[in-house]
């Protein structure tokens, strides 16, 4: 294992500047500080285009944010949702995790910075990490189901929103604020480090600089695993700062941000034993080209997609380095013509590099480099409807060099226009969107053919307020998903899912048909939020297997009908003033519609169920949280049965003022009992368990 040192990053220093930097500015209390930091606000949610409240919202729709998203935070993205219902993490051990949406993953969930894209190579990949720190995030939204068609048809899943303070949009009221955080867990001896503040450098100018620093060990698992207590080659360091400036005025801003991300980290359960294998037709070849190896195993409950149990000497696990540069382009401008309330711009460009190293030695190197731009305007009401109009446009520039470059050099090139309005009678509101892609892939192999394909994506949905403290929400959406160029030109060993994968340059455009009805009830002693969603997907793209030799698997992608139907939600009791329980839940079922083989699709989240007390007394929150997440026994071809398991989490959270600065203690004791748990979700689940016993513990201040 390699360390990041003092001598190659200047973040320790500033770490170690910010952290006393609250004693210094402890008479330059902003409002920020002078709020409560634990109270929440009406919520704007921001992914919704138009900027609807949550109340209003038409697609379920999670916010976490302030306290509630500090005691959330995991170092991962999909860790840090996984608690959520209808959200669980795609769990690549401690490195790399995606979150899972209503059973889909990777392409089907679309990531974004305050609305644009996250440019990594994480949809490749579920080894891959997603190119954002969760401790900088301010708030994280969660948009389900594919009526977000203001960020691309392919949101099948959903959309994942992730909020930040790098482009400052507001001068700071006495001059400066910001916050500064330790953290630590006992199960991977992670300590972490974060600080962010915002200064104004002018009468009309705002600098914003933060950075996070982060050191973990192999995490420990659960109880009586045969494999022994930690994840070999399970750690990760990070360290990532940003700094931003904008240009504040009387109708708008303009700002930009660099953000520079350099992360370690090891991938567990990764076999070279079948780095040789190679198809002859429809079967796998492994072994000496004088003969078919035997043995071919094709019984439907070999594992699909390789669960690695191999051992490890710690120096043969391949690591990771990532280095992501990113700039960031915001700005609104308000009331700049007659008709339009607001114009605004999102902008990203990328230039990321993901090296993997075994023995110290690059095998394989992606690259991305690539953009996204957003540029979208809010009309005044026209006949009672009020819309926000737009163009998108995204380049990704992607290449695979070395032993696992399974994907040949792609330059995909997408293009989009979009519209959203929105009428409200009485105490209803209706919504209506409509966008239409363009897209063009360029391979640069021979023999392989570029590709261009159109998608057209509309939705319909109404809420109605049928009491004053009930709604009911319904949408209706038809969603075209593009084939990716993994899909299309895929031709090479991917050891870390165990595959050999062929990509279909005859693959069409998925058609995903989508209902969704959720029932509130967001006022009063007892509060609920209920969903039932169904979605019938029309030539659905999968990793369809041709072949298994000993868990490792021939793929070429292919279609099929497949249809996904689920609930999720809680229901929340004030049990006291100052205490209240609330039931969680979710289960999601998907199937093929017809074929040969399993119905079932791999992967599928386990259906979960459970209850959390919760109270307030004064300045303390305290929460106890106990689920059960069921055996998954609907198993697709060469996939294997994971036990159910139970899970039991404490926390605490003491909110206070030292020298009149607001300051925070956390602390959070998740798997209390020590239970070992497997991820039905995970590539890998055998190899990398979820964690252990594991107690985290912080302290935040805010000035």
């Amino acid at each position: 294992m390699s360390h990041f040192s003092c001598k190659r990053t200047p973040l320790t220093l500033a770490l170690m500047l910010a952290f006393g930097a609250p004693l210094a500015v402890q008479a330059q209390t902003t409002s920020r500080a002078a709020s409560d930091p634990d109270s929440v606000p009406t919520v704007v949610v921001s992914a919704s285009a138009l900027g609807v409240v949550h109340d209003d919202m038409i697609t379920p729709v999670t916010s976490l944010g302030g306290s509630e998203l500090v005691r959330a935070r995991e170092s991962t993205l999909g860790e840090t949702l996984a608690h959520q219902p209808g959200i669980t993490s795609s769990h690549f051990g401690a490195g790399a995790s995606r979150p899972v949406i209503r059973g889909m993953d990777g392409p089907r969930v679309k990531i974004l910075s305050d609305g644009a894209e996250i440019q990594d190579a994480s949809t490749i990949s579920p080894d891959h990490a997603v190119a954002f720190e969760p401790v900088l995030a301010e708030r994280i939204e969660v948009l389900r189901g594919p009526s977000a068609l203001a960020y691309g048809g392919g949101a099948v899943g959903g959309v994942v929103n992730i909020l930040d303070r790098k482009i400052p949009t507001a001068m700071p009221e006495k001059g400066l604020e910001g916050s500064a955080e330790v953290r630590a867990n006992s199960a991977a001896r992670e300590k972490t480090g974060a600080f962010e503040f915002t200064t104004a450098a002018g009468s009309n100018l705002a600098l914003h600089l933060e950075g996070v620093k982060r050191d973990a060990d192999e995490y420990r698992v659960g109880k009586d695993w045969s494999e022994g207590r930690h994840v070999n080659g399970s750690y990760k360091e990070s360290e990532t700062g940003t700094v931003g400036l904008s240009w504040i005025g009387k109708n708008g801003y303009i700002g930009a941000a660099f953000t520079k991300e350099r992360t370690e980290y090891g991938i567990p359960g990764h076999g070279h034993e079948f780095e040789s294998c190679h198809p002859h037709g429809s079967h796998l070849h492994c072994g000496g080209h004088g003969h078919e190896e035997e043995g071919h195993d094709h019984d439907e409950h070999g594992e699909e997609g390789h669960d690695h149990d191999h051992d490890h000497e710690h120096g043969e696990v391949p690591v990771v380095k990532l280095d992501s540069e990113r700039w960031d382009i915001r700005g609104e401008y308000r009331n700049p013509v007659a008709g339009i309330e607001r114009v605004r711009l999102r902008a990203s460009f990328t230039d990321y590099v993901h090296d993997e190293l075994e023995d110290n030695v690059v095998s394989t190197s992606f690259r991305n480099k690539g953009h996204d731009a957003r540029l979208e305007a809010v009309h005044a009401p026209l006949a009672g409807w009020r819309g926000v109009f737009g163009l998108q446009t995204t380049r990704r520039d992607f290449s695979a060099i070395g032993e696992e470059a399974y994907v040949p050099p792609t330059l995909t090139k997408k293009h989009a226009a979009f519209v959203t309005e929105e009428y409200k009678l009485d105490n209803w509101r209706f919504e209506a969107g409509l966008r239409h892609e363009w897209q063009d892939i360029e391979v640069d192999a021979p023999g392989l053919r570029d590709t261009d394909a159109r998608g057209t994506s509309a939705s319909v949905g109404a809420v109605w307020k049928l009491a004053p403290q009930y709604s009911l929400r319904a949408s209706l959406s038809r969603s075209h998903r593009l084939p990716t160029a993994e899909e299309l030109y895929a031709d090479g060993v991917h050891l870390a899912t165990a595959t050999y994968e062929v990509g279909n340059q005859d693959l069409d455009k998925e058609t995903s048909n989508n209902v969704d009805l959720t029932l509130r009830k967001f006022e009063g002693d007892t509060t609920f939020s209920v969903s039932a969603f169904h979605n019938r997907v029309d030539n659905y793209i999968y990793a369809h297997t041709l072949d298994n030799h000993e868990g490792f698997q021939l793929v070429e992608y292919a279609q099929r009908d497949a249809t996904f139907t689920g609930l999720e939600g809680e229901i929340r009791q004030k049990l006291t003033p100052a205490i209240s329980a609330t039931v969680f839940g979710d289960y999601v079922r998907a199937r093929f519609d017809e074929g040969e083989g399993s119905r079932n699709l791999p992967r599928i989240p386990a259906s979960r169920l459970g209850v959390k007390l919760d109270g307030d007394w004064n300045q303390w929150h305290g929460m106890v949280e106990f689920y059960r997440v069921g055996k998954q026994d609907k198993l697709a071809d060469y996939e294997t049965e994971t036990a159910g398991y139970n899970m039991l989490n404490v926390g605490a959270h003491y909110s206070t003022r030292i020298g009149g600065v607001p300051t925070q203690f956390y602390a959070r004791l998740n798997n209390l009992t020590d239970e070992l748990a497997f991820s039905h979700t995970s590539f890998i689940k055998n190899a990398a368990p979820l964690t252990g016993r594991n107690l985290t513990a912080g302290i935040r201040v805010i000035f």
